[in-house]
């Protein structure tokens, strides 16, 4: 069999480590949006930083190499997005691309909408929507909801840092932006927003604002990235590994200390000398490590020691 050249260009390529924030354009999955980067920018592995629905645009950081390993700390940060939300209209899926199955004549002003607001801020109770990827019994419940399975969803916890009223275009449409944490649903708030004033509500459009450390002035457009092709143009658009990391405390490393943390070993920190570089950790903190400035591992403060969780290997 002959070699498969594609393969080997990938093979023979300098590795791409680090994160491309890309601007999702209307009507893509997430999935398909990595696979076009993929083709681009030929990584060796590529993940993401938090699925967005078809319908939502925004930002969708990708992470390639050695970032990601780092994914799990993007899809934990805060998040913030802008939705236009449409009164009077319940669709089967909480957003425009579904049956409208309930209809209502009420319409809130604005005095209705800030006094329920307090009600969807801090740590509140959410219903994931009847169309998620959330597993029941093994299966996704978007594939349950369209083969008409009964099922239910249980509520989960969820935080919400903060929902603003931005604008009221005309009396069906009100703008929101809302700052939350990890698994909050913008299709649920929507919908519960109806119910708490009265009526019926689901989201007609939706915008990723930020992601953990990401915002609009580090994305680029998939056209864009695509336009500059495998260039060192493209490749300047990588992001470092450590961007992902900015809220996770660092602590700097001899070179003999990183040289045992790549190998697997901890690193003790109990003497006297190290109490100032470990004064703000606790047991079980997460810690990124670095050695002359470059990125050496993940770890994890425990009774002293510095265990690796996650070496990157740049």
């Amino acid at each position: 069999m002959g070699a498969n050249p594609g393969k080997a260009a990938r093979a023979k390529g300098p590795p791409v480590n680090g994160w491309l924030v890309i601007d999702k354009p209307l009507g893509m999955t997430s999935t398909q949006v990595v696979g076009r980067v993929r083709r681009v920018l030929q990584p060796r592995k590529v993940g993401h930083g938090g699925t967005l629905d078809p319908l939502a645009t925004g930002l969708l950081p990708i992470a390639m190499g050695e970032a990601t390993k780092t994914v799990s700390y993007v899809m934990d940060g805060r998040k913030s997005y802008r939705f236009t939300l449409r009164w009077g209209q319940a669709t089967e899926t909480d957003d425009g691309e579904g049956a409208v199955i309930e209809e209502a004549e009420g319409r809130p002003d604005e005095a209705a909408i800030q006094a329920v607001l307090p009600g969807f801020t801090g740590e509140i109770e959410q219903v994931p929507p009847l169309y998620s990827a959330i597993k029941v019994g093994g299966k996704r419940a978007y594939d349950l909801a369209r083969a008409q399975t009964d099922f239910e969803l249980k509520s989960r916890r969820v935080m919400v840092y903060e929902i603003t009223l931005l604008e009221m275009p005309d009396r069906d449409h009100a703008v929101f932006e809302v700052h939350c944490g990890k698994g909050t649903y913008m299709r649920s708030l929507a919908r519960d927003l109806g119910r708490a004033c009265g009526t019926v509500a689901h989201i007609t459009d939706l915008r990723r604002l930020t992601v953990g450390p990401f915002t609009e002035t580090d994305a680029i457009s998939l056209e864009s990235l695509e336009s500059m092709g495998h260039s060192p143009a493209a490749l300047e658009q990588v992001l470092p590994v450590e961007t992902a990391l900015d809220d996770i405390p660092a602590l700097a490393l001899s070179e003999t200390e990183a040289n045992r943390l790549r190998c697997g070993q901890a690193v003790s920190m109990v003497a006297r000398a190290n109490r100032d570089r470990i004064s703000d950790l606790s047991n079980g903190s997460i810690v990124f490590t670095t050695s002359g400035g470059k990125p050496v591992a993940l770890a994890r403060y425990e009774a002293g020691d510095i265990h690796p969780v996650r070496v990157l290997n740049l």
